[in-house]
């Protein structure tokens, strides 16, 4: 299996590339992206070091760069090394934009370089005199807006540990994430816009507060209600209230081992409580720059758009954009308001070098019929990223006929539990339809079959054999390490088993089917529920679709569960057209035993299907938190449907 080349790299654009300087003395081939990833998981020490030295990583690097311990979970990286995160973001001097940003409500402003220390040094101040110090942590409720990298970059000048969450979530959802990690400090929005409405969120903000208990609440004004909303919460303040009396100064930035906790993020929360996992400042630092400016291409001068809220890992990795010298476009809003051209319009504004994204988007603007292609200047970028999801063969071709044709685009694929990437784009090679191109410099990335044996050619699951600096340091209130280990090394023991089921393409890319936790097993062949999607998502009359296996006459059957485009009904003709796409491109296993129509499909808050709470739900069992859903009553269209009991 491979798909046909829908663009490859100029020879200029290759030599003028990060990476080709990178490998350069390093002993490698020009251009040979095999022998370069093979020497960077062969020489950790050497390729490492060289990350840090060609990034310009800001700290006191130490003897070495890697110690090999007896196994993934015991090797560690810059173990003599010193530094702080927010020193290195913070670190490019000037007036030039650092951060841009444009709402929905078409509210549009900009923080320069110098700007955004400004403001973070009046903000570190106002931490201290609460009382923050290295190791607390702080907490945001907010929207994607500058204040909210401000926010994170005071925290984590003074060694603090940061974790965010979109005020879309609900109550429940925000206590079950921040009530066990304990902030100290806890920020949050006033309310926000979504779809032309404004949001407010008082009602939840007032009790969330409460259960916390935190030493200050911060309310930042983004529909003009922060007075009144720090009326209704003891304790409270408006931005400009807590940070009134401190000018602003030089920044103080404590320096601390690499392996001290940044970030935490939260798993989706939809099998139960949400896990949450601790990330290291140096070993996302590190990792990001690679990412950043080896696989991405992202510099001074490059002007880095994600389209994410702050509950999304990707919200992490964009701000460290700033890290490589480059601005950050932040938007926060819907996408489709008012129409799918407000992404387009404000990345042709602002000149963006880089465009991410989701694949449901990308495929959202091809069924709207858009075409920014004739309608945009999107001169500017030389990148588009997708993930989330994989990206189907039609989007990769709509990518090129309906986007820009002249463009890297990479689907990408790795993870909160790695906040970064184990798969991603390779600037060298071509990009071929419906493949990820490679493994990221550094990750020892392979597909095994339940035997634990490596496979070409068929699908496995997703492993990672060494280790890598972005691995988490642990999850919260696991001292023995126990729920982590579990968690990622119990399925191949002393390997990392990631959890998405692959294959490897014949031109050396990969593919991602799915969850290996979503896998279908009829008749005990495993079937990436991807496999499914790709094909019934490309035609006209389906939105989009849910894909589960049902455990029915001592066997596994596959359901298919369709949400149909407007006027379009399920009607026989439809159904037969269905089955016998996907027999045609797949193959007769992967043809559903029920197919149904649905009017909604359940997500998480960052856009993802949850086909384990589907399958919950169409069994007969309790959904353990629906509030990590953006949408839980759609999970009411499955259950006790009658189609399914013959």
């Amino acid at each position: 299996m491979t798909g046909k080349i829908l663009w490859t790299p100029g020879e200029e654009r290759i030599a003028g590339h990060p990476m080709t300087a990178f490998a350069s003395g390093s002993g490698v081939a020009p251009r040979d992206y095999e022998a370069l990833h093979r020497w960077s998981i062969d020489e950790p020490e050497a390729f490492w070091s060289k990350v840090w030295d060609q990034a310009g990583v800001i700290g006191e690097k130490g003897g070495c760069s890697f110690v090999a311990g007896h196994d993934m979970l015991s090797a560690r990286f810059f173990p003599e090394a010193r530094l702080n995160f927010a020193e290195n973001l913070l670190a490019r001097p000037g007036e030039g934009d650092a951060v841009v940003f444009r709402g929905e409500d078409k509210v549009a402003f900009r923080l320069s370089h110098a700007e955004l220390r400004a403001l973070v040094s009046r903000l570190a101040q106002a931490m201290r005199a609460e009382g923050l110090v290295a190791g607390d942590r702080v907490a945001a409720m907010t929207p994607n807006l500058p204040e909210t990298v401000a926010f994170m970059l005071a925290a984590t000048s003074i060694g603090a540990v940061w974790s965010s969450c979109s005020p879309d979530f609900g109550e429940r959802g925000v206590l079950d994430r921040f009530g066990q990690i304990q902030p100290k400090l806890f920020v949050a929005c006033d309310g926000y816009h979504y779809a032309g409405k404004t949001i407010r969120i008082a009602d939840k903000l007032v009790p969330i507060a409460a259960a916390l208990k935190p030493v200050k609440t911060i309310v930042v004004s983004y529909i003009g209600e922060a007075d009144a909303v720090v009326g209704m919460i003891a304790g409270a303040v408006t931005v400009d209230g807590f940070i009134d009396g401190f000018a602003p100064e030089a920044l103080v930035f404590e320096r601390l081992p690499f392996a001290h906790p940044l970030y935490i993020v939260f798993s989706s929360g939809t099998t139960g409580v949400p896990k949450c996992i601790v990330h290291s400042a140096g070993g996302t630092l590190v990792q990001h720059l690679k990412e950043h400016r080896l696989h991405c291409g992202n510099g001074p001068g490059s002007r880095v758009f994600y389209f994410t809220t702050c509950g999304w890992m990707m919200w992490n990795w964009l701000v460290s954009a700033l890290a490589a010298g480059s601005t950050l476009l932040l938007y926060d809003g819907s996408p489709f308001h008012p129409s799918g051209n407000v992404v387009f319009d404000y990345l042709a504004a602002e000149r963006a070098t880089f465009f991410g994204t989701s694949a449901k988007f990308i495929d959202a603007v091809r069924k709207e019929g858009l075409s920014p292609i004739d309608t945009h200047d999107l001169s500017s970028v030389a990148m588009i990223a997708s993930t989330g999801s994989p990206l189907s063969p039609e989007s990769f071709e709509f990518v090129y006929s309906g986007i820009k044709a002249d463009v890297h685009l990479a689907s990408i694929s790795g993870g909160t539990d790695i906040v970064s990437c184990f798969v991603i784009g390779v600037p060298w090679l071509p990009v071929r339809e419906g493949e990820i191109q490679g493994a990221g410099l550094g990750m020892a990335v392979d597909i095994w079959d339940d035997e634990g044996r490596p496979v070409r050619g068929e699908k496995g699951d997703l492993v990672c054999t060494r280790a890598f600096p972005a691995m988490p340091i642990g999850f919260w209130n696991d001292p023995d390490g126990a729920r982590y280990r579990a968690a990622y090394f119990e399925r191949f023991p002393g390997v990392w088993c990631h959890g998405d089921f692959a294959e490897w393409t014949e031109a050396g890319g990969i593919v991602i089917h799915g969850r290996s936790d979503a896998t279908l097993n009829p008749q005990g062949v495993r079937i990436g529920t991807a496999e499914i999607y790709n094909i019934v998502e490309g035609m006209d009359e389906i939105v989009e679709a849910i894909c589960i296996g049902q455990d029915f006459d001592g066997d596994v059957r596959v359901v298919l569960f369709v949400r149909l485009a407007a006027g379009v009904a399920l009607d026989a003709d439809l159904e037969r057209r269905i089955r016998t796409a996907i027999r045609t491109g797949a193959s007769p296993r992967h043809v559903p035993a029920r197919i149904l129509s649905v009017a909604d499909i359940p997500r998480t808050k960052s856009g993802k299907i949850v086909e384990l709470a589907v399958r919950e739900v169409v069994h007969g069992r309790p959904v353990k938190n629906k509030e990590a859903l953006a949408n839980p009553e759609a999970l009411e269209l499955f259950a006790e449907r009658g189609e399914l009991a013959t």
